[in-house]
């Protein structure tokens, strides 16, 4: 409790600055995951995706972040242990920043898409065990995390596999693949701008104190949306100039630049969702410590965030995508699969839909683990040997490392911090 009282400031500083660290990672890592496909597929390049992710997941992060976070990350351990003691609680928490952050900086620079999500949850779990003991954990918690790198990525592999090979026999696999784009496209599009306003509205506004979906609000809402953005896409699909003398290889290209339009406006509602969503893995940690350190050592079930948290978690996740995010961009857009702006859009669609499935049925998901689920579910639908195995190895070893080695540097940035301050 004297360390709170006499290396307060100093402590919230360190933690701001661990913090950032986190959201920068965040940034480099599933962001680049967010746009990967966009890039990949050409319909953007990587300086205009770095803008628009700029925007709208600073956006997403600082109007949606959340007015009050959870202090214990998604309920993974109990708070009751670290009462008596609540300087080991914001020694622990700055551990598992520092740790999850250098993971993901690692990831990145590897090229590696892991879970910011599994890697701060790993961390938590590594400092609570060796700090309060494993009772101090939610074994529970733990498990339905591990149980959900095979049922994502599953899901949303086969939503994409289906999107995809509609699109395939709908459109490219027709006499006049132009004439059914016009078609069927608006269908596409009001798909899209359901499941994205859902995706926002579930996940984006619902921290938004002042604004507050029911269930049923939130499918009409997204309903409305759906039929006004099917009726805009039909209106600029009309206007798309057929030649018809043109042979099916320019037709193709005609319709991938229909989808490549298409692309542009998910990747700007998943960065937004994303944004709102995942800066809670660096700032709910962050706001644990100030929050104690505000309350005088008091644990506090719920933390009210102080004004300048969320703009610290957005910045840095802008400024980690703006550094490091090239790298994974190019194993999510090109490592996986050759992604064409149909094929983007398919897996992109896939990953918001599982997002929305998951949030409805409290499904613990990695919006990582979903897209690249997503990309591989693409695809196979051409085959395995479209898929280049070793790029999907090393991902997947990738994510079964993540919580144990989040867990590892956790508990050695704990041991090292505990030597220094107590």
């Amino acid at each position: 409790m004297d360390i709170i009282q006499s290396y307060g400031l100093i402590l919230i500083i360190f933690a701001a600055v661990v913090g950032f660290f986190m959201a920068w990672g965040i940034g480099a890592n599933d962001v680049a995951n967010a746009m990967g496909t966009s890039v990949g597929s050409k319909a953007l390049t990587i300086k205009q995706a770095i803008i628009i992710a700029m925007i709208f997941e600073f956006a997403g992060a600082y109007l949606a972040g959340g007015e009050v976070t959870s202090t214990i990350r998604k309920g993974i351990i109990d708070s009751a242990p670290f009462i008596p003691h609540p300087e080991l609680l914001v020694i622990g928490m700055i551990s598992a920043l520092i740790a999850a952050g250098t993971w993901l900086a690692v990831a990145s620079y590897m090229g590696w898409p892991v879970s910011t999500t599994h890697s701060i949850v790993g961390a938590i779990v590594g400092f609570a065990v060796v700090s309060a003991g494993p009772e101090a954990v939610n074994w529970a918690k733990v498990t339905g995390i591990v149980g959900s790198w095979i049922v994502t990525p599953l899901l949303s592999g086969i939503v994409a596999y289906l999107i995809f090979m509609s699109a395939q026999k709908l459109i490219f696999d027709t006499d006049n693949p132009i004439k059914n784009a016009k078609r069927f496209v608006p269908v596409y599009m009001a798909l899209a701008g359901f499941v994205l306003s859902l995706v926002t509205i579930k996940k984006g506004l619902k921290h938004v104190s002042d604004i507050k979906f029911t269930t049923a609000e939130s499918y009409l809402a997204a309903i409305a949306i759906s039929i006004l953005v099917a009726l805009i896409g039909a209106y600029f699909v009309s206007r798309v100039k057929i030649d018809p003398e043109a042979d099916k290889e320019m037709q193709y290209n005609n319709v991938e630049k229909i989808f490549a339009v298409l692309m542009i406006v998910t990747a700007c509602c998943m960065a937004f969702a994303h944004g709102s969503n995942d800066v809670a893995n660096a700032i709910g940690p962050l706001a644990a410590v100030s929050s104690i350190i505000a309350n005088d050592g008091q644990i506090v079930a719920k933390a009210e965030l102080a004004w300048w948290i969320l703009p610290l978690g957005g910045l840095g996740i802008v400024s980690g995508l703006a550094l490091f995010g090239h790298r994974v961009m190019a194993t999510i857009g090109k490592g996986i699969t050759h992604l064409t702006p149909s094929r983007g859009f398919a897996a992109e669609l896939a990953a918001a839909s599982t997002v929305v499935i998951a949030s409805g049925t409290g499904l613990p998901i990695s919006t990582t683990q979903t897209l690249v689920g997503a990309v591989l579910g693409v695809g196979l639908a051409r085959g395995i040997a479209a898929l280049n195995l070793g790029v999907v190895r090393n991902i997947a070893i990738s994510w079964v490392v993540t919580l144990p080695i989040g867990a590892a540097l956790a508990i050695i940035s704990y041991f090292a911090l505990t030597a220094i301050l107590l």
